[in-house]
């Protein structure tokens, strides 16, 4: 066990440098031998002149071979300098963040500059957040990132912290976390690992100037032989590149085994809690009110009460909420709330798409005016919407009489419509075909012995001259009741066969609807909702394009004077927006259900006793009597899909809610 010490396994920590540095050496290697291979005819073209120069190469062969290379060398030579140009002047991605200065966190500056004095490694060049519950080095050295850098640092990389850590986890829980992050400055450090990722970000930025929208027709056309080449070397250097990170990342972790080892076991734990958290409130909570013009402008306040909920429903995380009595991490920087504020915006562009900046129609909303701004503005909204689709399809006249549609909308006229009977055509047709023709039958056969076993009629009183005929009657009828005894039998056999096979063909044809009228309605919803989301994006859109246009004037100019440009608080791509949409396109039938849900909450805070609510992990609620409506999902569901609408009547009869009554919309 040579090398392996108290605190660490320097080992480790060498075998992962070592690593890097190798691959880094390969990834250089490729680069080199591009270069190579690029001045290769230019060095065959300078050894035929120097051989016609000396008489060794002479003739008319040689000329034309001289020529000819001479002339390729040139074509190569200039490809290379436009490839070389491309890589080194376009600008790499870079992750959007919000930037923290110095000023704004000294106390989170100098835990960080602690941290790399007992790792031994120099301290990131500065510190940004990002609405993420992930931390990393991300290397800004490009001269279009470092008009943005808040602080010095010369080739040091700046520090990208998770912002729901700083919230959720204590001072020294986030130490423990940062500790192998900030562990890779000192490989990064390395001038041949510098190089290779240099090498790296300006190939993947190279393969995006193809994209860019200020590009002339012949100059895309040159962009995209810049990109097709640097596909080809980014091919070439993905393993050795992937390698070196693996190393980086290794010689980090074993050199931050000497700081704060036992509490980043614990401190892993409140990641991944703090991960869980954060996903359940953008996707339950900040979503809704996103897709209404409002942005939640206190998200990562709102992690820790939705962890401290979870903490209070989960017996898996008992103990997480005591805590809460320990500093926590936000207390290092200045001003948290405009800090949550900037990261709160910076996530609804993220995620969903929201503009920039705030606006009459892009509003921050603070959580205690979340039920009246967000849940019950979206349900009135979404109720309206249902009406409006109905009054198109001409559905809410006949469903609802006169009056009622004249004071306004209610609930039944919706339930009305979606009622249907017990059973759909398709599934009773065959079955009830046979069934009828079997009663008729028997129905028969019933009147022929009515008529053997009745009393008798005087005037069926006749001479016996008519008993033959009476006789032969009487068998005529006999005879027809047997027939329609077997009749019966085979039809029932018939019908059996046919709903048995009519079972089958419906358990292999699922897509056919079991509520016609809700498919339609889902449908024609569908279609209202998507054009209101490409009218947003359409907006957004041009929004968007607006700012990036003048953030590039502001950097032209920057660099014209020479001189910083105003610095932008949020970084990152000028590209479309969201980045990361948060759920797939729901289905019609989800939409429906949502919308009728909505229509029952408006009526039962018309009628009833209820509010609308916040619920830290679901979203929108309805509160009944200070308590959550749990069960209004299910019966929902039945309405919409079924048909059924007994089990919302009996919920709204136990709520005390009156869907007869007109309710209020947007």
């Amino acid at each position: 066990m040579n090398g392996v010490s108290g605190t660490g396994s320097v080992v480790g920590e060498e075998w992962g440098a070592r690593a890097a540095r190798s691959r880094a050496l390969a990834v250089l290697r490729v680069r080199g031998r591009a270069l190579g291979l690029a001045v290769l005819p230019a060095a065959v073209a300078v050894v035929l002149h120097a051989g016609g120069l000396t008489g060794h190469f002479t003739g008319a062969a040689w000329d034309a071979a001289r020529w000819v290379v001479t002339v390729l060398a040139v074509v190569v030579l200039l490809a290379a300098a436009a490839v070389a140009l491309v890589v080194a002047r376009a600008r790499p991605a870079a992750t959007p963040t919000v930037a923290l200065a110095e000023t704004a966190a000294p106390d989170l500056y100098r835990l960080v500059r602690d941290l790399a004095d007992r790792l031994g490694v120099p301290p990131p060049a500065a510190i940004a957040l990002t609405p993420d519950c992930d931390s990393w080095l991300e290397d800004r050295t490009h001269r279009a990132h470092r008009l943005h850098r808040t602080t010095g640092g010369d080739g040091a990389p700046v520090l990208v912290i998770g912002s729901p850590f700083l919230w959720w986890m204590r001072v020294g829980e986030l130490r423990a976390v940062l500790a192998p992050v900030v562990a890779g400055t000192g490989p990064a450090a390395h001038p041949d690992i510098a190089a290779a990722r240099r090498f790296i970000r300006g190939l993947d930025a190279a393969v995006a100037v193809p994209g860019d929208s200020g590009l002339d027709p012949l100059r895309r056309l040159g962009a995209r032989g810049v990109g097709q080449v640097a596909r080809v070397l980014l091919r070439a250097c993905r393993e050795h590149a992937a390698e070196m990170e693996r190393g980086v990342a290794a010689a980090g972790s074993e050199r931050a085994q000497a700081v704060d080892y036992g509490v980043r076991i614990v401190a892993q734990e409140q990641v991944g809690l703090a991960y869980a958290g954060w996903d359940r409130l953008l996707t339950r909570v900040a979503l809704p009110a996103w897709r209404m013009g409002r942005w939640p402008s206190q998200l990562d306040a709102g992690v820790v009460s939705a962890l401290t909920e979870l903490s209070r429903r989960d017996r898996l995380a008992e103990g997480f909420s005591s805590r809460l009595g320990e500093r926590p991490a936000c207390d290092l920087l200045e001003e948290p709330g405009a800090v949550d504020e900037a990261t709160s915006l910076l996530a609804a562009r993220l995620f969903h798409g929201g503009p920039a900046e705030p606006s009459p129609d892009w509003a921050p909303v603070e959580w205690s005016q979340y039920p009246e701004e967000v849940v019950d503005r979206k349900w009135r909204t979404d109720a309206a919407r249902l009406h409006q689709v109905l009054d198109g399809l001409g559905m809410a006249s006949t469903s609802g009489d006169r009056a009622a549609d004249a004071a306004g909308p209610t609930l039944t006229e919706v339930m009305a419509h979606l009622t249907t009977t017990p059973t759909t055509s398709r599934a009773v047709g065959p079955k009830a075909t046979a069934e009828r023709d079997a009663d008729a039958a028997a129905d028969a056969a019933r009147e022929v012995e009515a008529r053997e076993d009745g009393p008798d009629d005087p005037d069926d009183h006749r001479p016996d001259s008519d008993d033959a005929d009476d006789h032969a009657s009487d068998a005529e009828h006999a005879e027809h009741a047997e027939h329609a005894e077997h009749a019966e039998h085979a039809e029932h056999n018939d019908a059996d066969h046919v709903d048995e096979h009519d079972h089958e063909h419906i358990d292999e044809d699922d897509d056919e609807p079991a509520n016609p009228a809700a498919e339609a309605l889902a449908g024609a919803l569908s279609a209202l909702l998507a054009r209101e989301e490409a009218a947003r994006e359409a907006r957004v859109a041009a929004e968007t394009a607006r700012t990036a246009e003048k953030s590039r004037k502001s950097a032209r100019r920057a660099d014209k004077d020479r001189k910083a440009a105003p610095h932008a608080a949020v970084s990152g791509p000028d590209g479309p927006l969201p980045l990361f949409p948060l759920q797939p396109p729901r289905t019609g039938r989800d939409l429906l259900a949502d919308h009728v849900t909505a229509m029952v909450c408006c009526a039962a805070v018309d009628t009833a006793e209820a509010t609308p609510g916040l619920d830290w992990l679901d979203g929108p609620a309805l509160l009944v009597g200070g308590e959550r409506a749990k069960d209004l999902g299910p019966r929902v569901l039945a309405l919409v899909e079924d048909g059924d609408p007994e089990p919302l009547r009996a919920w709204l009869a136990l709520t005390g809610v009156r869907p007869e009554k007109p309710v209020r919309l947007v």
